[in-house]
């Protein structure tokens, strides 16, 4: 495990998480430390999981990127706080001065 770069050790995590065949898939900040073509990259595997195994994925993470490729519904927190619940395009629109902020940040990368 020692010599296997962060995304490979990434993309075995998922592996030993498929393998018992769970009908949910929990991935808690699955991008962090890789950059930005290995989060793609893991974003696509995480994606195809989805697609052929039929698995729901609940997906926590802070890489805007992510949650574009990714999302179906967005459930956004802020210091325990459920701040809105909805699918992307709504959270795009929203109001709420935290999420408009966050998806604000997106743009500027």
């Amino acid at each position: 495990p020692s010599q296997l770069s962060g995304g490979m050790r990434k993309r075995a995590a998922l592996a030993r998480a498929i393998a018992m065949d769970p009908p949910l898939l929990f991935c808690d900040e699955p991008g962090a430390g890789l950059d930005p073509v290995l989060l793609r990259d893991l974003d696509g595997l995480i994606l195809t999981l989805k697609e052929q195994l039929g698995i729901s994925i609940i997906l926590v993470t802070h890489e805007v990127a992510s949650i574009f490729r990714l999302a179906d519904r967005i459930i956004f927190l802020d210091s325990g706080n459920v701040l809105f619940e909805g699918d992307l395009e709504a959270a795009r629109q929203s109001t709420i001065p935290a999420v408009e902020q966050f998806f604000a940040s997106a743009s500027r990368r």
